[in-house]
C-alpha cells in the first residue's frame, strides 16, 4: 500500500520516463569553470524519417576541438551508430554560436551520409532520411540557370503539458473562451509561457539564426516564429536550428512542444507557410506575371507537393479555418482561405514573393524548398 502510493505521486512523463528536477545554480558552478581554450562542438542533425508526426528525430552529440573553428573545414567529419550496427557519417554544414554553453562553443547542423566504399573518400551515399542533399543540388541548378531562390518560414507551435499532454495552461480536457481574442495578445488571462518565446528570441539572435520575429497564435500556448527570408539552403537550415534550439529549451523548462499539424481537436489546425521568390518574381516590371505562371505550374503539381508537405495535414486543411482544402489548388491577392496567397503590398509593386499555405507544421523545409524550385524553375517547359 505504501510503494503503491508513493508510486502514485512520480510524475511519469508521456514516454515513461519519471520527471527529475535537478538544481540549475549547482549547474552553473561548473559551466563557469574554464575550458582552457578548448571548445565544445555540438553536432546536431536528423536521425529518420519523421517518426510521430508531432515532433522531429533530432539528435546531437558533442566533440572537443582544440580551438575555436575558423571555418567548416576545421570541424572534423564524425560518424553515429546507426540501426543494423552500421555507422552514419555526420558532415558538418553550418555552424551556430552555442546559446546553452556560450563562449566560442558552436552549433554546428550536420547531415547524414552511409560509410565510404570503393573510390568514396569522406562518405558514401546519402541517407534516405538526408533530404538536404537533394535540396542542395537542387539550388545548385537553380544558381546555375541564374536565379537566386529565397525563402522565408512561418513555423507554429503549441506548448503541451507533459503531464495532461494538453495545451499548456488550459484546465485539462477544457478549451479557452472562443470569444476572447488571444492572437497577438498581451496580458496574464491570455498568454502563457512568454518567457520561454523570449529566451527562444535571444537565443536564437545570439546562435545566429536568421529569426525574423515572433508572435502568439490565435489560441493560448500556441505560438509562432519567422526565419529568414534567406538564400538557397540556409532558411532551411536556420529553420532546423531554431526547431533544435525551441525544443532544447523546453527541455530546460520541462514543457512540450509540438509540431503537429492538428493537435487540437476543434481547433484550427497549425501549419509553416512558406514565403518564395525568385529572381523573376522580384523583378518589375513582370513579377506578378511571373508569379501567376508559377502559380500554374504550382497547381499541375499540387498533387505532388502536398504529399511531401507534412505528416497528418489532411487534419488540417479542411477549407475551414484560414485554409484551402487539401484536394483543391486555388490563388489570390490578400486570401488567406488560398493554397497561395500575394500580399496586397506585392500586387501594387508588381514584385515580391509569394506564400505557400499549404504546408504543415511538422514540414520538412528542405522538402517545402526543393519541390518549389523544382516545380517553378527546373521544370523543362517553358513558363510561357
Amino acid at each position: 500500500m505504501g510503494s503503491g502510493a508513493s508510486r502514485e505521486k512520480e510524475q511519469i512523463g508521456p514516454t515513461g520516463i519519471k520527471d527529475v528536477h535537478l538544481s540549475h545554480a549547482l549547474t552553473e558552478k561548473y559551466m563557469g569553470l574554464s575550458q582552457h581554450g578548448k571548445v565544445q562542438a555540438e553536432y546536431v542533425w536528423i536521425d529518420s524519417d519523421y517518426w510521430d508526426g508531432h515532433s522531429f528525430d533530432l539528435c546531437c552529440k558533442t566533440l572537443t576541438l582544440p580551438d575555436a573553428p575558423i571555418s567548416l573545414d576545421d570541424i572534423p567529419i564524425w560518424t553515429y551508430s546507426g540501426d543494423d550496427a552500421k555507422d552514419i557519417v555526420i558532415v558538418p554544414r553550418r555552424t551556430y554560436r552555442d546559446p546553452f554553453r556560450g563562449g566560442d562553443n558552436v552549433l554546428v547542423l550536420a547531415d547524414t551520409y552511409e560509410e565510404p566504399s570503393g573510390d568514396e573518400q569522406d562518405h558514401g551515399k546519402a541517407t534516405k532520411f538526408n533530404a538536404r542533399a537533394a535540396c542542395q543540388a537542387a539550388m545548385q541548378q537553380a544558381e546555375e540557370i541564374g536565379e537566386d531562390p529565397w525563402f522565408g518560414f512561418e513555423q507554429e507551435y503549441y506548448l503541451i503539458d507533459p503531464k495532461t499532454k494538453w495545451p499548456l495552461g488550459w484546465p485539462a480536457g477544457r478549451y479557452p473562451d472562443k470569444d476572447t481574442a488571444f492572437y497577438c495578445s498581451v496580458g496574464s488571462t491570455k498568454v502563457v509561457a512568454r518567457e520561454i518565446i523570449e529566451a527562444h528570441y535571444r537565443a536564437c539572435l545570439y546562435a545566429g539564426v536568421m529569426i525574423g520575429g515572433i508572435n502568439s497564435e490565435v489560441a493560448p500556448a500556441q505560438w509562432e516564429f519567422q526565419v529568414g527570408p534567406a538564400s538557397g539552403t540556409q532558411g532551411a537550415d536556420d529553420l532546423w536550428m531554431a526547431r533544435y534550439i525551441l525544443q532544447r529549451l523546453c527541455e530546460e523548462y520541462k514543457v512540450g512542444v509540438t509540431f503537429d499539424p492538428k493537435p487540437v481537436p476543434k481547433q484550427a489546425g497549425i501549419g509553416c507557410h512558406t514565403n518564395y521568390s525568385n529572381m523573376a518574381t522580384r523583378s518589375s516590371p513582370g513579377g506578378m506575371e511571373a508569379i501567376k505562371k508559377q502559380c500554374e505550374r504550382l497547381r499541375q503539381a499540387h498533387d505532388k507537393h502536398i504529399s511531401n508537405y507534412g505528416i497528418g495535414n489532411e487534419r488540417r486543411l479542411t477549407g475551414k479555418h484560414d485554409t484551402a482544402a487539401m484536394s483543391d489548388f486555388s490563388w489570390g491577392i490578400g486570401d488567406r482561405a488560398a493554397s497561395i496567397r500575394m500580399g496586397c503590398k506585392v500586387a501594387m509593386r508588381d514584385c515580391g514573393y509569394y506564400e505557400d499555405r499549404r504546408p504543415a507544421a511538422n514540414m520538412d523545409p528542405y522538402l517545402v524548398s526543393q519541390l518549389l524550385v523544382e516545380t517553378t524553375l527546373l521544370r523543362k517547359e517553358s513558363l510561357n
